[in-house]
């Protein structure tokens, strides 16, 4: 992808065929028509301009590390460039505003360096700030949800810059308004969260709970969440996955009690709503899934919620493993599992 982080929009001859293979975390082979990563919000409005005018389609990517890229990528992809970052306000609490092409852990890692308290059970989630809002990613009880306080958004078909607030961005368990009516229709430019300088440790999870306290320091329980994940999770960059490759499932109190009686130890989240999230890696664990591998996937021998590409797959192969093994939770538990990752249109 060398000379397509950029500020200008001559995209014609800078940014053409261009190999996004290593630009996703499962490294699923993918070859771009054009690509740019524009580094500031004029260039990325003159890049959305170019592609409106050349009717080109436009696939926004982040960091590759929740997508299924196709094996050939129509007209341009754009990854938000922007990197600046700085705090605002006093007392208790400060803003952070942060460009979409920030790395989400390294700052998650400064930000807990300082004190500042919101994010830190959110440490080690690959990818870029920008794609952050699209998952409303979430760990160890805490969702972005919780301390966003607004997005920068660009729309595509004007290049108009506005800010949504958390409200108007929809948030569900890892979904969005930006999955749903403003789906390939903005760029998301920038964030803004709200944090604390008052601690707020959020210990719910036995495993966090059982490596800190309550008066543990911020870039301790930041830590302690990257000791935990690092135990249970592949590096990508060893080998090639996409971190928890289906959703929690959600299921009804009466669904839940019918369960309870045949596995009475399952483990199981009540929600606001009254249904209960279940934890997808269990039940894929529980049908003698975790090690299994077909061709170039495979699930991973120590978290069966994660799949991983071994080398020479592709995304017909990863799509139809993914089905064998929700599949087989659908027989065993009735339940329906739902893959996390965003699939890219072609």
């Amino acid at each position: 992808m060398t000379g397509c982080e950029t500020n200008s929009s001559d995209l014609l001859s800078r940014c053409q065929s261009v190999d996004l293979t290593s630009a996703n975390t499962l490294r699923l082979p993918c070859q771009a028509e054009r690509y740019v990563a524009p580094k500031t919000l004029s260039a990325l409005q003159n890049v959305v301009r170019d592609a409106v005018d050349k009717q080109w389609h436009i696939t926004l990517l982040g960091g590759g590390s929740n997508v299924l890229l196709p094996a050939k990528l129509k007209g341009i992809a754009i990854r938000p460039g922007m990197r600046q970052w700085w705090l605002e306000g006093g007392g208790e609490s400060v803003v952070a505003y942060v460009g979409a092409g920030v790395n989400w852990h390294s700052l998650v890692m400064t930000l807990a360096a300082r004190g500042l308290w919101g994010i830190e059970n959110l440490a080690l989630i690959p990818g870029d700030c920008g794609a952050a809002p699209v998952q409303n990613i979430g760990a160890y009880g805490v969702e972005l949800k919780d301390v966003l306080e607004g997005v920068q958004i660009v729309e595509l078909a004007s290049g108009n810059v506005r800010w949504l607030s958390a409200d108007a961005c929809q948030f569900g368990y890892r979904d969005s308004i930006f999955k749903k009516a403003l789906a390939d229709k903005v760029v998301i430019t920038q964030l803004a969260l709200r944090l604390s300088k008052k601690p707020l440790p959020r210990l719910g999870y036995g495993d966090l709970a059982a490596r800190v306290t309550a008066s543990s320091s911020c870039l301790a329980v930041a830590q302690a969440v990257c000791a935990i994940r690092q135990e249970k999770l592949p590096d990508p960059q060893v080998l090639a996955n996409a971190g928890s490759f289906f959703k929690n499932p959600l299921v009804s109190s009466d669904q839940l009690s019918r369960l309870l009686q045949t596995y009475p130890s399952m483990p199981h989240f009540p929600q606001v709503n009254g249904q209960s999230k279940l934890a997808a890696g269990w039940l894929i664990d529980q049908c003698g899934l975790k090690g299994t591998r077909q061709g170039a996937f495979g699930v991973h021998a120590r978290q069966a919620l994660v799949l991983v590409h071994f080398g020479g797959g592709d995304r017909r192969e990863l799509l139809q493993f993914a089905e064998y093994i929700a599949h087989r939770v659908y027989d065993q538990f009735g339940v329906k599992l739902e893959p996390e990752p965003r699939l890219i249109q072609a």
